[in-house]
């Protein structure tokens, strides 16, 4: 007999959403579980890379202005490989923020994607992530 039970039930992925407005973290875990995924919901910048430090994460989702510390700030953390030395999760930018356009390809550069929250739906959200 041949045992498919890790092609049956596959672990899930699990996500770390760095969001500030609570009612966009429970749209986007609410959407994200439904769909399979394991979803923290951090909401702050330090608390948000203290856990993103563990490197238990698939997923990043990180919201560029949330308190304590703005998610660049975490990005830039987590990128320093002194500091976060062998990041395996994807970092997705999460932002309602018109930047310029040098801004914006800067943050591109550090990142492995940019969403503008206000142009997605949290069921768009899950097709994104399920094709990283």
């Amino acid at each position: 007999m041949i045992d498919d039970t890790a092609t049956a039930n596959p672990t899930p992925k699990r996500v770390l959403c760095i969001e500030d407005e609570h009612f966009i973290g429970e749209l986007y875990a609410r959407a994200l579980t439904k769909a399979g995924y394991k979803v923290t919901v951090e909401l702050d910048g330090q608390k948000g890379l203290q856990a993103a430090q563990t490197n238990q994460f698939d997923i990043i989702l990180l919201d560029i202005m949330v308190p304590t510390m703005t998610g660049i700030e975490v990005l830039r953390h987590l990128r320093d490989p002194s500091e976060t030395p062998e990041l395996a999760a994807k970092v997705i930018i999460t932002t309602n923020l018109d930047e310029d356009k040098e801004t914006r390809a800067s943050i591109e550069a550090q990142a492995d994607g940019y969403i503008i929250k206000a142009e997605i739906t949290p069921k768009e959200l899950v097709s994104i992530l399920q094709k990283l």
